[in-house]
Parts: structure tokens; sequence; C-alpha cells
């Protein structure tokens, strides 16, 4: 498959053999020719663990400072006044078992996120083989099985993002968007990039931070020095 003309330009301004500096591969990115949408920006952090053992596996989620720069419809299954703290903090859609029968006979998903407090979890775990497979189903480490619905939906609207390393150790997280200033890109991936520092295993032996690299969605990737982007995380 041929590549585009301003792929071919972009690529023509990365040094393939290079490790860059956080703060300089951003800059660079952020140079490149732009594309005809926002592009989402990623990160793919390749991590020292063995996902096989339950004790290497790296999970969690965090808020970035600047956003996703991207909205998000946000499910909330609730009742009561916890039903309208969630209307109140924002909520795209608010429900109990209305809404997962929706889901089942109608095929509906236009939501991104799903929260739940705990008492509803025998209604949303019905729903399992279609939330499932989707990443959508509200887990209690995510902090989207909670009590506290309000705050878990306005985290969620701020820009909250999941992260979870696959079976190659591999973390792939979207971190913003190309129309992003460089110092909210470089904010939101220290961010990202400081919470996974601090979940290092005891089990982890060796380098934990193997090899990371940027892109854009439709971009090529560059490849960063992993410890000066735990440096950058790391500075006030």
């Amino acid at each position: 498959m041929s590549k585009s003309n301003r792929y071919k330009k972009a690529s023509e301004q990365i040094d393939r053999d290079k490790l860059y500096a956080l703060d300089e591969a951003v800059t660079l990115l952020k140079g490149m020719p732009i594309g005809k949408f926002d592009e989402s920006v990623d990160v793919a952090i390749n991590l020292g663990v063995d996902p096989k053992h339950a004790d290497q596996m790296i999970r969690g989620a965090v808020v970035l400072p600047h956003g996703t720069g991207k909205s998000v419809r946000i499910l909330v299954f609730a009742k009561g006044d916890k039903e309208s703290e969630a209307r109140e903090a924002g909520a795209d859609h608010v429900g109990a078992e209305d809404l997962a029968q929706k889901i089942q006979n109608e095929g509906w998903l236009d939501f991104d996120r799903v929260i739940a407090t705990p008492d509803m979890m025998g209604v949303v775990g019905r729903l399992g083989k279609v939330l499932g497979p989707r990443g959508l189903m509200p887990n209690p480490k995510l902090g989207t099985v909670t009590q506290d619905v309000g705050r878990a939906v306005a985290e969620q609207k701020a820009g909250k993002v999941e992260y979870r390393v696959d079976k190659n150790g591999i973390i792939h997280c979207a971190v913003g968007r190309a129309s992003m200033g460089a110092d909210q890109l470089l904010a939101n991936i220290s961010a990202l990039v400081d919470v996974i520092n601090k979940q290092k295993p005891a089990a982890s032996k060796g380098v934990y931070f193997k090899r990371m690299a940027l892109s854009t969605t439709m971009g090529p990737g560059l490849r960063i020095e992993p410890q000066s982007a735990v440096a950058q995380s790391a500075a006030p």
C-alpha cells in the first residue's frame, strides 16, 4: 500500500536512527504537515514485563491534564439520588434496566464509556458479552464502578484515559489531538508516563521502559529515548 505525499514529507523530517528526547519529539511532531482531519496523537510504550503473570499486568487510568481533545459520551447505570447526581455531572445517558434492555434488544451503543454504581452490577453483568469485547465493561479498579458517580463522570469528561499492557508487553494510548499545543501534549504524555512508572512491579527485572514511540493517526512514528520521558514526567 503506497504512502500519501503528506506521510512521505513527514517521514523526511525524521531521523529513523535517532532516539529523540520527548520534548524534541513533540516539537517535531507539531511541525509535520497537517492532515485533513484532527488526528489522534498516540504513544506506544514497550515495558519490561511479562503480562502472562498477574503480578506484572500493568493496567489503570489517568486523567490527562489537558484532556483528550475529544468529547466523550457517557452512560451511567444508577437509580435514585445517584441517577440525579450523574445527570447533574453531565452524563449523556442515565438509567437502569431500561437501558440494559435497549442494548440487548436493539444493539444500542451510542456511548463511549460506561459507569455503574455497585448495586447495578447485577444488571450490567448481563451485558458482558456486548460490553466486554468493546472495552466498555465497568471496572472498580478503573473507577467506573463507584458510588461517587458525579466524580467519575466529571473525570471522564475531563479526559480520563484507560491503559492496559497487551500480550506483547506494549501499552497503546491516545494522549491528545494534533491540534493541541506542544506544551499540552507534553504534559499529557508526562502524566501517563509518570503513572505507569509508579506502577513498576517488583517482579519486573531489568529495564522497565524498554522502547517508546510517538505518532499521529496517519503519520510516521518517532522513536523516543524512554529515560528522557521518565525524567520529563518527574520534572516539577
